[in-house]
């Protein structure tokens, strides 16, 4: 009986591990939040936050306007190859 304890928290500690350092301090600040602006803000600052690393990561390709244009518009199909994966 004492082995199917021990499998059972097993499982729920890989199911459910720890929070790391950066979901506690959201957890943290989020528990600060005292109205539904100061939520609006925090929001928005993550958001800002996280546009600003994807145009970051997108300016390392020197795509230009015409060429972002073209790839949004095209009709890519997968190929055969990994259908068959």
């Amino acid at each position: 009986m004492q082995n199917k304890f021990k499998l059972n928290n097993m499982r729920t500690s890989v199911a459910n591990p720890p929070l790391n350092a950066a979901q506690i301090l959201l957890l943290q600040t989020f528990s600060q939040i005292k109205n539904e602006q100061e939520k609006d803000d925090v929001q928005a600052l993550l958001l800002d936050y996280y546009q600003k690393k994807v145009d970051n990561q997108a300016n390392q390709f020197h795509f230009s306007d015409e060429k972002i244009d073209e790839i949004l518009n095209s009709h890519l199909r997968l190929s055969k190859a990994i259908y068959s994966l």
